[in-house]
């Protein structure tokens, strides 16, 4: 598969709200990658989306798509440490980082993913980036550990589409 095909079947998904301070840390992952294609670009064809987290627009911008990578926000039922980044696949158990009451939209992830997992819409892989946040009280910006995981998350998931298109 040549890389333009393969990048053709790729979407990054920010899940977020800019005016819930760090739920907006998807949004700016994906701001992030845009940014990043002026100087390294990504493979043309790779669809940079941003969601509220609707489970239909969410299940909507993965579809036909061989790679979905998807950011969210998440408060960890765990050691709480904002900035945090947590790799998942999608038959992990998400209720770990289950955003609970917290949530700017009223269904969780792992909620989203079950119901496309029912009604077979999920992606060919689908790959999760979870950043623990400390403040999604109205306004915007984000905390300082979790601006800072923005960079690196942006890297990374360059990295993951790299290695995706080259396989």
């Amino acid at each position: 598969m040549d890389v333009t095909a393969a990048a053709r079947r790729i979407a990054v998904i920010g899940v977020g709200n800019d005016y819930r301070h760090d739920d907006g840390v998807g949004w700016a992952v994906v701001a992030g990658l845009a940014q990043r294609g002026k100087h390294r670009p990504l493979p043309r064809g790779v669809r940079l989306t941003r969601t509220d987290g609707d489970p239909v627009r969410l299940i909507g911008a993965w579809e036909d798509v061989h790679l979905a990578v998807v950011v969210d926000a998440a408060y960890t039922r765990l050691a709480r440490r904002p900035g945090r980044v947590h790799r998942l696949r999608p038959d992990v158990d998400l209720s770990g980082t289950s955003r609970g009451e917290s949530s700017s939209h009223g269904f969780a992830l792992g909620d989203t993913i079950s119901l496309a997992r029912e009604l077979d819409r999920l992606p060919g892989e689908l790959l999760l980036y979870v950043v623990e946040v400390a403040d999604t009280s109205l306004g915007t910006g984000l905390s300082p550990p979790v601006a800072a995981a923005v960079g690196p998350l942006v890297q990374q998931i360059g990295e993951d589409i790299a290695h995706h298109c080259s396989r």
